[in-house]
């Protein structure tokens, strides 16, 4: 891949003044070969298999990075579910698993690792029901470790068992952490249609379909977007799509040269670029600021949808035109309390849960950080689950849920999470009862055009 001088003058620029960054190179490695029944051998071997393959990850990246001039904001792992690592122990001891894992996250310096995860979209065995009973103590006395778990998917349907259980499991999980404002609940993603390749926290896990070691790559850039969205003036609609997709081009390409680099350096394959515009607290670093660069006063406001489905769908056009290798979860993410746009419009009452919600089904995600009433009723919480995953099987794509309920916290108090997570107001829901309908269970079959082959 050759890059002309203009390329790079122009890199240079975008990131010295728009907020340019690689916001992740993650490593995946499989952890399938660390099973045995003894838990203590399994927290070995996998200790001993991360460290061999991702000691040198953050020196390198950060040497990259300098070399380059272009900031790598975060260094991460992604391994295999660990549900399944663990499922042949005879104690299936998940918060030593999860102790192990984190450690070993600590002493190589990576920001985060994604893969306290269990896939039971169809239903669950033995070894993931003592996972769903580990997962809020593990995630309370872990630093560093992600989770996530997959409820339903296109081709079977949603496990509503599952979402009636991850109800309690989120109040549990709030409860546990409550001196930090039910921050476990912030390293916990439920998915619809997960990706075995997503790079970014916290819902990344290594999938079977991946090979021993791979380097994905997550690409940001909102503040690059927004300033060629306000450079374009006015503008129509088709046209400043085409300037959001040459913005997008761009962007990836700096992403591929960074993740082939880290890839050549630590020996392993490069996998895929995630081109997700993914945003931050900083000022200038929001995707609620494009939005109102396309004409919208606050994200929310009628038209919000259509304009949020513009800038997906012109960045993921931009991305495949740069590299052949686009995968992840790729489009734009709007989470709450990472994006100023955001915070400000919830708190202003801009932006509802319900044009939330509705934004969600052209976004590259789903809910993500948004906060709620801790005395939200755990049905309740599950009625939002199910009603974010089915949006998801409806229309074939990946949809998630990163909720908190907030212990102690009422509607529009503001809740302080720090740095790349920010600070989010408590979000109404609605009080209208769900109860006997999530209490049925059971799994919604898979809707027709699930029916491919």
């Amino acid at each position: 891949m050759d890059y002309s001088i203009y390329e790079i003058l122009q890199t240079i620029r975008m990131t010295e003044m728009e907020n340019l960054d690689i916001r992740t190179v993650t490593m995946g490695v499989s952890l399938t070969d660390c099973a045995d029944r003894d838990i203590n051998r399994v927290c070995d071997n996998v200790q001993k298999k991360l460290l061999g393959y991702a000691a040198k990850l953050v020196p390198t990246v950060n040497e990259i990075s300098a070399e380059y001039g272009i900031p790598v904001a975060n260094k991460r792992l992604s391994v295999t579910p660990l549900a399944q690592v663990g499922a042949a122990c005879e104690n299936r001891d998940y918060v030593k698993l999860a102790r192990a894992v984190d450690a070993v996250a600590q002493e190589i310096g990576v920001d985060f690792v994604g893969g306290f995860s269990a896939l039971v979209h169809k239903g669950t065995t033995k070894a993931e029901d003592a996972y769903f009973e580990a997962l809020p103590e593990a995630l309370a006395v872990t630093n560093r470790l992600c989770g996530s778990v997959s409820v339903a998917t296109t081709r079977v349907g949603i496990n509503m068992d599952a979402i009636k259980r991850l109800g309690h499991t989120l109040r549990e999980m709030a409860a546990k952490t409550a001196h930090k404002q039910g921050l476990g609940c912030a390293k916990f993603v439920i998915f619809a249609n997960p990706v075995e390749d997503n790079p970014f926290m916290a819902g990344a896990f290594f999938g079977a379909g991946e090979p021993e070691v791979t380097v994905n790559v997550g690409v940001s850039g909102p503040g690059v977007v927004a300033h060629a969205v306000k450079q374009a003036g006015d503008c129509d609609l088709g046209e400043l799509a085409e300037v959001i997709k040459r913005m997008a081009f761009k962007i990836t390409r700096a992403g591929e040269l960074i993740g082939r680099e880290a890839a050549k350096r630590l020996n392993a394959p490069f996998g895929i670029i995630d081109l997700s515009l993914a945003p931050t607290p900083l000022v200038g670093d929001s995707v609620g600021e494009i939005l109102q660069y396309m004409g919208l006063e606050f994200p929310g406001a009628h038209g919000s949808t259509a304009a949020l489905a513009l800038l997906t769908d012109a960045v993921k056009k931009g991305g495949v035109m740069a590299s052949s290798y686009v995968g992840g979860l790729s489009g734009a993410f709007i989470p709450v309390s990472e994006d100023h746009v955001m915070i400000t419009a919830a708190h202003n009452g801009a932006l509802t849960f319900d044009k939330l919600e509705a934004m969600t089904s052209v976004c590259s995600v789903g809910l993500d950080m948004v906060v709620i009433p801790g005395d939200t009723p755990p049905e309740t919480i599950s009625g939002i689950i199910a009603d974010e995953v089915a949006i998801g099987v409806m229309n074939s794509k990946t949809t998630a849920i990163r909720i908190i309920p907030a212990p102690g916290k009422k509607v529009g108090e503001m809740v302080e999470f720090g740095g790349l997570l920010g600070r989010a107001p408590v979000m109404a829901v609605n009080t209208f009862k769900c109860a006997d309908f999530i209490r049925r269970g059971g799994r919604i079959p898979a809707p027709i055009q699930g029916l491919r082959n």
